[in-house]
């Protein structure tokens, strides 16, 4: 039986993951390059690259341009294995995870904005500009979107939540990643324009609007993966009435 993509993709991930629980691999260290990893495993560049990005959503390793990738210094990242069991034993329906990421997440964008410092802002901005340079690209916009939040998370200033974030966050990527491209340009451009305004706030201090801005765009979140959610002949007929509407409008118009 040939091997799907996504299969030679975890196998990129369990292999990273195996050299981290051996010690082999260290924060600091930089992983061996994408040719020696994609001869180590048999599989292709490009889906050594897929289970590359699948870890840097994860907060398992870092790109640095034009240096490699490397394990990240931080605060630690819990394995979301036992998040995994549960979602595999009982189901964990998208409203309790969106609800799980406001009660964290709200909080630490309010922190955030009362204690960020200037690399905090850095890190945070940066993930700001990848954003809007991904927009035609939704599996990169999703990997930046991530790295935003736990950017957010570690500027908060408490190791905890930064933890949980990163927890969270890997099982949110595990979710929605199978869906990401059927995200609209829209509709990323409406949450890289939410995740500015978070920015913003926090840069100014302004700890009230940065709760409000992050609470609203995870309402949006859940509700924009709810539409990616839907069978695509679903979304498709949805597409085409809301196509029709505007000629509707217009004819009324006219004749009005």
């Amino acid at each position: 039986m040939a091997t799907s993509p996504k299969d030679s993709t975890e196998n990129v991930i369990t292999y990273v993951r195996d050299l981290i629980a051996s010690g082999d691999l260290r924060p600091g260290d930089r992983l061996p390059a994408e040719r020696e990893l994609s001869t180590e495993l048999g599989v292709s560049r490009p889906t050594i690259r897929a289970g590359l990005r699948a870890l840097s959503a994860m907060g398992v390793v870092k790109s640095r341009h034009g240096s490699g990738t490397y394990i990240p210094d931080g605060p630690p990242t819990l394995g979301s294995e036992p998040l995994r069991f549960l979602a595999a034993l009982h189901g964990l329906p998208r409203e309790e995870m969106y609800e799980a990421r406001r009660v964290l997440e709200v909080s630490a964008a309010g922190l955030a904005a009362k204690r960020a410092s200037a690399e905090h802002l850095a890190s945070i901005a940066e993930e700001v500009a990848s954003l809007f340079a991904s927009i035609d690209d939704p599996q990169e916009f999703l990997v930046h979107d991530i790295r935003f939040h736990r950017a957010v998370a570690a500027a908060s200033g408490n190791r905890i939540i930064a933890s949980l974030v990163e927890m969270v966050s890997a099982l949110y990527y595990e979710h929605r990643r199978d869906t990401a491209a059927r995200a609209t340009d829209r509709n990323l451009r409406d949450a890289a324009d939410l995740h500015r305004g978070i920015y913003q706030a926090i840069r100014k201090h302004e700890i009230e609007q940065a709760e409000s801005l992050m609470s609203r765009h995870l309402l949006h979140s859940a509700a924009y993966q709810a539409q990616e959610d839907q069978p695509l002949s679903l979304q498709a007929a949805r597409a085409a009435r809301g196509s029709r509407a505007p000629r509707r409008r217009t004819r009324s118009a006219v004749s009005s």
